[in-house]
């Protein structure tokens, strides 16, 4: 019998955890705004600043800083634990949306959106290892499942709020309200930060897998590679030829930074934490893949409004919540957990992608898409339990920090080789839709197939309980 199962279950909400429960949901919730609030005011920002031209640049920014910080914070929490990592990112969270308040050139809002993917990076790998640290092991599933219900309101009031403070006050405001809320945030938060420095002095630090000077570089090939996948995407779907030898060096330079930067075994999907974070991977991608187009699919093949290819956002962000909430409560099950989900997910994703065809009725599809969103929320919160049960306090960073990488990194090329199909057929015709769609259900069934690679990594969670 464990230790756990002869003690009382703890509280979340309640007692000594409910601060940096709060805390936490409360900087999950801010940066889910703040994610929200970017994609609805940027338009309005680059066309006030007279810098359309830019506007992809201020794009790819945050998804290139945000890669680096990753690499970086990994390394750092692993080193000096999640205080200094959490304090660096809400100072880079700070600065970053006040440079983007009262930015005036186009170089002032590309440098404040870097430091916006920075502060993400930092906060990402930041939180994870400190729930890992802080709470016991029986809390993780149930904050996992509050951090996907602190994105359903951002999701549906974000662009709503966003856009109406543009349209009265100006965009500058919705970033000066950031800094503002990040206040409440931090007092709730330090007390478990003071907990986690005193922890962490006391222990012995470990040495970093590899310096952070050969971390580093490979994070800043990584992130030129991505850049250049979500360049090569952007200019397909305008309809632009892009080199074939640029798109091939920026997939053989990833791989090879992959390689680097992922934990050990991730590339082969190997049994353990290499397993879980090829998953996410995996997971990433086969839900991007229909995702990143499901809008442009409603309004350019069905011919609605934005006001159904907005309800195609919101619906995943209630059921992506609803699936992390069934997560907590059978935390105990994470391998069925797992096949449930991505099961799910995969049936999801085929019966959205009917509405590509002129016969399926488009409430098919959306019910399909909610059905993938209770999926990825199955999966999704079970493979960060998966993460954080699995990997001593030396490795959270590490194994934290490579399962965000390894979802990025497999949606950006998954969204650049969606890019070459809509390029091969011309235009964003219904036979490149369904091309792509069908490819997103095969990365799911191929999901489906390596679900069982993370068994090693449960028995090592069952045992460290």
């Amino acid at each position: 019998m464990t230790r756990h199962a002869t003690e009382p279950a703890p509280q979340l909400l309640s007692g000594a955890h409910a601060p940096l429960a709060l805390g936490v949901v409360a900087l999950v919730t801010l940066g889910a705004f703040e994610n929200r609030a970017v994609s609805t005011a940027l338009p309005s920002i680059v066309h006030d600043l007279d810098a359309i031209t830019g506007y992809g640049v201020v794009t790819a920014a945050p998804l290139a800083s945000y890669l680096v910080s990753l690499a970086a914070a990994g390394w750092w929490a692993d080193r000096s634990g999640p205080a200094p990592v959490l304090r660096a990112g809400m100072l880079a969270f700070l600065v970053g949306m006040t440079v983007t308040a009262t930015a005036a050139t186009l170089p002032l809002l590309v440098a404040g959106r870097l430091l916006g993917g920075l502060a993400e990076g930092l906060l990402d790998v930041g939180v994870m290892v400190l729930v890992a640290r802080a709470l016991d092991p029986r809390l993780r599933p149930r904050v996992m499942a509050l951090f996907a219900a602190a994105w359903v309101l951002p999701s549906v009031l974000g662009p709503a709020v966003t856009g109406a403070v543009t349209e009265a006050v100006g965009w500058r405001w919705v970033f000066a309200a950031g800094p503002v809320v990040l206040v409440p945030v931090w007092l709730a938060l330090r007390p478990a930060i003071a907990a986690s420095d005193a922890r962490d002095a006391s222990e012995t630090p470990s040495p970093a897998r590899r310096p952070l000077h050969l971390v580093l570089p490979w994070a800043l090939v990584a992130a030129t590679a991505l850049v250049t996948l979500s360049v090569v995407a952007e200019r397909r779907v305008a309809g632009q030829v892009s080199p074939v030898l640029v798109l091939a060096a920026a997939l053989v330079a990833l791989a090879l930074a992959a390689r680097r930067l992922l934990p050990e075994g991730a590339l082969r999907a190997a049994c353990g934490i290499g397993g879980v974070v090829a998953l996410r991977g995996l997971l990433s991608a086969a839900f991007m893949g229909v995702g990143a187009f499901l809008p442009l699919v409603l309004t350019v093949l069905r011919h609605h409004g934005p006001l159904t290819a907005g309800i195609s956002l919101s619906i995943t962000g209630v059921t992506w919540s609803a699936g992390s909430a069934v997560q907590s409560r059978l935390d105990g099950r994470p391998m069925l957990l797992l096949r449930l989900g991505f099961g799910l997910l995969t049936v999801g994703l085929a019966t959205t992608s009917l509405i590509v065809w002129a016969d399926a009725p488009t409430a098919l599809g959306l019910s399909g898409w909610a059905v993938a969103g209770l999926g990825i929320g199955l999966t999704s919160s079970t493979l960060s339990v998966l993460t954080m049960g699995a990997s001593a306090d030396a490795d959270q960073g590490h194994h934290n920090a490579g399962g965000q990488m390894a979802a990025s990194m497999a949606s950006a090329v998954f969204l650049a080789v969606a890019g070459g199909v809509i390029a091969w057929f011309g235009a964003p015709s219904r036979e490149a839709f369904g091309v792509i769609s069908g490819l997103a259900v095969s990365v799911g069934v191929l999901a489906m197939v390596v679900t069982g690679r993370a068994r090693c990594a449960v028995d090592v969670m069952t045992r460290r309980a």
